[in-house]
């Protein structure tokens, strides 16, 4: 933070005619550093902040505003202190200190400010989003909990549904290791300009096609715009691409992550199947191909090797079939393909 100086003018008189001591003297009280929260014996911090408290009871009868607000910088910092210190002492870094916090209580919904006590800096959030995007970590933000509920039904979870926006939850207990490569393609993709939302994140999936990667990697891509949710879904239902999740084809993916199976859309006339649809026929038929002598199931999947899992309409969509579980069966991409150029009919 800085005083109101005419730079360079005042900052020139500053130096004139003093010394180099009383110079940087001068200087260190125009120019104030952020503090770092310093670790200590909490027992220590508390004492010594009660102490000050209860001096300050004389400040308040103070008539001068600024001595006030003076007295309480002492007591504002031993209170970050205090909160830093609650974590272990060899936990020196803030963002280390946020994590130890997080993964004592996974799967558990934590308070922003509680993560702001324990960090000890201003900019805690900030070390929140390193730890999510960069580092891998499976934390989702109430804002992002909020909009995978309303466009994917991911997260149906009454705890994780009552998130208030400012709101964390780590939903696994290892981070992603492929993480920080990730996030080197989503920050290039997303600074493109000219490219809109959906298109910024077809393109994100398909650069990493049989790889999970979570809701809040997606919103960042989308430059954090709200819409990004039902861009995605609009990729599976309009578009035909297979982007998957926990409710619709993969019920052993992490809540609030997705899968693009493989890089190819699925025929015109199969696209705009509603996901509800899609969630009962594929639990229906036990998330496994329905062809006679195949019976490949989901949990088969390997990216190296990939086979999907997708609906067939028994009757066409040419001759008037509908998009209803009964007029729908479960089939591998290579059985679906080989049903199409055969003309096999299917009951």
């Amino acid at each position: 933070m800085l005083c109101h100086l005419t730079w360079p003018g005042q900052l020139q008189r500053l130096w004139r005619g003093s010394s180099l001591n009383d110079a940087a003297g001068q200087l260190n009280r125009i120019i104030i550093l952020p503090r770092r929260s310093n670790q200590s014996d909490p027992e220590i911090l508390r004492a010594q902040l009660v102490e000050l408290l209860t001096d300050f009871e004389r400040k308040i009868a103070d008539d001068d505003l600024r001595a006030q607000v003076k007295g309480l910088i002492p007591a504002y910092h031993l209170l970050r202190d205090l909160g830093s210190s609650l974590v272990p002492v060899g936990v020196a870094a803030a963002r280390d200190r946020v994590l130890h916090y997080l993964t004592a209580y996974p799967f558990t919904v934590i308070s922003g400010e509680e993560l702001m006590v324990v960090a000890g800096i201003g900019e805690w959030a900030r070390r929140v989003r390193e730890l999510r995007v960069q580092l891998g970590w499976p934390i989702v933000t109430g804002v992002s909990a909020r909009e995978m509920i309303e466009e994917e039904s991911q997260l149906d979870n009454e705890v994780i549904g009552n998130m208030a926006p400012d709101d964390y939850i780590l939903l696994g207990t290892k981070p992603d290791r492929d993480a920080a490569y990730r996030w080197n393609i989503a920050n290039e993709i997303r600074k493109e300009t000219g490219i809109g939302v959906r298109d910024k994140i077809l393109k994100y999936l398909r650069e990493n096609v049989g790889q999970i990667v979570t809701g809040e990697e997606l919103r960042y891509v989308a430059n954090n715009k709200t819409e990004w949710a039902r861009r995605v879904r609009e990729l599976r239902t309009e578009y035909g691409w297979p982007v998957v999740t926990r409710q619709t084809g993969m019920p052993e993916l992490p809540v609030g992550s997705y899968v693009l199976e493989m890089n190819r859309q699925s025929q015109v006339h199969d696209r705009k199947i509603p996901d509800p649809v899609r969630r009962t026929v594929l639990q229906r038929d036990g998330y496994k191909c329905q062809m006679e002598g195949c019976g490949w199931h989901i949990d088969e999947y390997n990216r190296a090797n990939p086979r999907i899992l997708e609906l067939h309409h028994k009757k066409p969509h040419a001759d008037g079939g509908e998009n209803t579980a009964e007029n729908l069966i479960t089939l591998c991409n290579s059985c679906h393909d080989r049903v199409h150029a055969d003309h096999i009919e299917l009951k």
